[in-house]
């Protein structure tokens, strides 16, 4: 079984180019399953959003070019609030580590996430020490995908699609996620693309980790 993982600023593409890979192994009659961190993986989320709901007084709901929204959570900062995300993330890790466990038994070959553990680490300040110890603490035992992108895209563009955080938060995010992939190693950023082009580059990147021994399956996919 191989995990495959999708992180990266809001509004860069990631639902997008998951559905071209699910289609793209279905037609190569290989199983995929898709799981949502925020909904599948995050420990006590619904009170989390709750709690942040009430404390930042933020829009609820999915922005979109004809209904903008106005987010106040992952882009409110303070050393309180960091040492709390701390505690919720390293839980969220966990159960990650545990829910990978029991995915290992089951028969599917290709378990996709959308998000992971990156996105939470992303929103960490990453210029302070303490951070920079949490992050490599939280990668040294967290479940390594076969694969984690990381959709690169342009913040102007990415507020456009889904008009939710401001700008300057986005440009922020962006870098950190930028930064987090050199820090972890193992993660591989798709630059900025057309759609069909993007695709393309997210099937040649995973077809070089199915080239591995442990990776292979009965049906091998094609790159068209």
């Amino acid at each position: 079984m191989m995990i495959v993982s999708f992180s990266g600023i809001d509004g860069a593409g990631k639902s997008t180019q998951i559905s071209a890979l699910e289609a793209w192994l279905h037609k190569a009659g290989l199983r995929s399953q898709r799981l949502s961190f925020w909904d599948d993986i995050v420990a006590y989320a619904g009170f989390r959003e709750s709690m942040s709901y009430r404390a930042f007084k933020g829009d609820q709901g999915i922005g979109s070019p004809e209904k903008p929204l106005r987010r106040r959570d992952k882009n409110v900062t303070s050393w309180p609030l960091t040492a709390v995300r701390f505690f919720f993330y390293f839980a969220d890790a966990v159960s990650l580590c545990w829910r990978v466990h029991k995915l290992r038994k089951n028969d599917i070959d290709v378990i996709i996430f959308d998000r992971y553990i990156y996105d939470e680490l992303a929103n960490l300040p990453p210029k302070h020490w303490p951070v920079r110890l949490f992050v490599k603490f939280i990668l040294s035992f967290m479940p390594k995908p076969s694969v984690a992108y990381v959709i690169d895209a342009d913040p102007v563009a990415a507020i456009a699609r889904k008009p939710e955080y401001p700008l300057e938060f986005l440009r922020s995010n962006r870098e950190a996620y930028l930064n987090l992939s050199r820090l972890a190693g193992h993660i591989t950023v798709i630059e900025p693309l057309p759609i069909a082009e993007g695709e393309k580059k997210v099937r040649e990147v995973f077809l070089q980790e199915l080239s591995c021994p442990e990776a292979t399956f009965s049906g091998q996919p094609t790159l068209q």
